[in-house]
C-alpha cells in the first residue's frame, strides 16, 4: 500500500493537504439556508439526465419512421425502461424548475452586481440552454403534440427579424417538418446542448471560485460563525440534497410514469396544442398579441435580462433607490406566475 502511494505521488505530485486546500474554500454562513443552495440542485439533476439519457440512447432511433416505436419499446418492453424514461422526464422537469428558481434567487439577492456581471450572463445562457434541451427532448417522442409543438415553434422562429428564416431551416432541416428534422433535434438534445452546458457550468464554477460567493449577513449571525468549511460540511449537505432528490424522483417516476400519446400525424391538427409547462408564459404571451409584436417584445425582454446588471446600475443612479430592481422583480414574478396559471387553466 505504501509503495502504491509513493508510486502515485511520484506521477501525480499532489498531496492530500494540497487537495484539501484547493477544495476547502470557506463557505459563507448563509448557505446553511437551503434556498441559497439551489445552484447545486440543477447540477445534480443534470448528471441524472446524462446517465439516464445514455441508457435511453441505446434503444432510441431518431427517424420519423422509427422514433415513436422505439420510445414505445423502451416504455413497454425494455427491462425497467419505463422507469428510466420516467426518471429522465421528471429529472428534466425538476432541473428546469431548479434553474429558474436559482436565477430568481440570484436576481432578488442582487448577486449579479459588480464584479459578477459576466457570471450572470453565463447563468442566463445556462437557463436558455436548459429550456432548449427540454424542448428538444419533448419533441423526440414523435407524438402528436410534440410534432405540432415543434411545427409551431418553427413558425414562430420564422417571424424573428433578419435571422428567422435561417433559424427555421436550421431547426427543421428544410422549409417544413421532414425526415431530417428529428435527427437534428436528437443531435441538439444529446450532443450539442449538453456539451455547451458542461462548458458553461465549468466556466460558471470557475468564476464563483475566482470572485467567491456573495456574502449576506442576518441578524442571528455572529462574527465567529460567518464561514464554515466546504469539505466536509457543505459537501455533506449537497450529498443529502442529492439523496432526497433521488428518493423523490424515484417515487414520482413510479407513481406518475411517463406515458405514450398518439403518434404524430401531419394531416391532423390537434384541437388543443399546448407546450410543456415551462413555455406556458411564452405561449400565453403569443396569444395576447400579434405574432410580430409578441416575438419582438419577447426578444426585448430576454435582451433586458441579459443586460440587467447594467440596467440595474442605471436605474439605481437615476432613481436613487437601491431596491428598485426588487420591486420590478416582484411585478415580473407575479406576471410570470399569472400567465402560467392562466395558460394552464384555459382549454385552448
Amino acid at each position: 500500500m505504501v509503495h502504491l502511494k509513493d508510486w502515485l505521488y511520484e506521477r501525480i505530485p499532489v498531496s492530500g493537504d494540497q487537495l484539501r486546500e484547493l477544495t476547502n474554500e470557506p463557505v459563507p454562513n448563509h448557505l446553511k439556508r437551503w434556498w441559497f443552495c439551489l445552484g447545486g440542485t440543477p447540477a445534480y439533476l443534470f448528471v441524472v439526465q446524462i446517465f439516464t439519457g445514455i441508457l435511453l440512447a441505446f434503444y432510441y432511433q431518431s427517424s420519423s419512421e422509427t422514433a415513436y416505436e422505439s420510445v414505445r419499446y423502451i416504455t413497454e418492453q425494455v427491462s425497467y425502461g419505463w422507469y428510466l424514461r420516467s426518471l429522465h422526464k421528471w429529472a428534466a422537469t425538476f432541473m428546469i424548475a431548479a434553474v429558474i428558481l436559482h436565477q430568481i434567487r440570484v436576481y432578488f439577492t442582487a448577486a449579479y452586481r459588480r464584479p459578477r456581471e459576466i457570471n450572470w450572463i453565463i447563468g442566463m445562457c445556462l437557463l436558455l440552454c436548459t429550456l432548449l434541451i427540454g424542448f428538444t427532448g419533448y419533441s423526440l417522442a414523435f407524438e402528436q403534440l410534440s410534432y405540432w409543438g415543434a411545427t409551431v415553434a418553427a413558425n414562430i422562429s420564422d417571424s424573428i427579424p433578419l435571422v428567422g428564416s435561417l433559424l427555421r431551416r436550421l431547426l427543421l432541416g428544410g422549409e417544413i417538418y421532414n425526415e431530417h428534422t428529428l435527427s437534428r433535434f436528437y443531435v441538439l438534445h444529446a450532443a450539442i446542448l449538453p456539451t455547451i452546458m458542461i462548458l458553461l457550468i465549468g466556466i460558471h464554477i470557475a468564476f464563483i471560485r475566482l470572485h467567491g460567493i456573495t456574502e449576506y449577513r442576518f441578524e442571528d449571525d455572529t462574527d465567529e460563525e460567518r464561514h464554515f468549511n466546504f469539505f466536509p460540511d457543505h459537501m455533506l449537505t449537497e450529498l443529502l440534497v442529492g439523496l432526497v432528490l433521488t428518493i423523490l424522483l424515484s417515487a414520482i417516476a413510479a407513481i406518475f410514469p411517463a406515458t405514450m400519446g398518439p403518434v404524430a400525424d401531419p394531416l391532423i391538427t390537434p384541437d388543443v396544442i399546448k407546450p410543456e409547462w415551462y413555455f406556458y408564459v411564452s405561449f400565453r404571451w403569443l396569444k395576447m398579441f400579434s405574432l410580430s409584436v409578441a416575438v419582438l417584445s419577447s426578444g426585448f425582454i430576454v435582451a433586458a435580462m441579459f443586460l440587467w446588471p447594467w440596467i440595474d446600475k442605471a436605474l439605481r443612479r437615476l432613481t436613487g433607490n437601491q431596491d428598485i430592481s426588487i420591486y420590478i422583480g416582484i411585478v415580473a414574478t407575479f406576471l410570470l406566475i399569472g400567465l402560467t396559471v392562466w395558460e394552464a387553466l384555459v382549454v385552448h
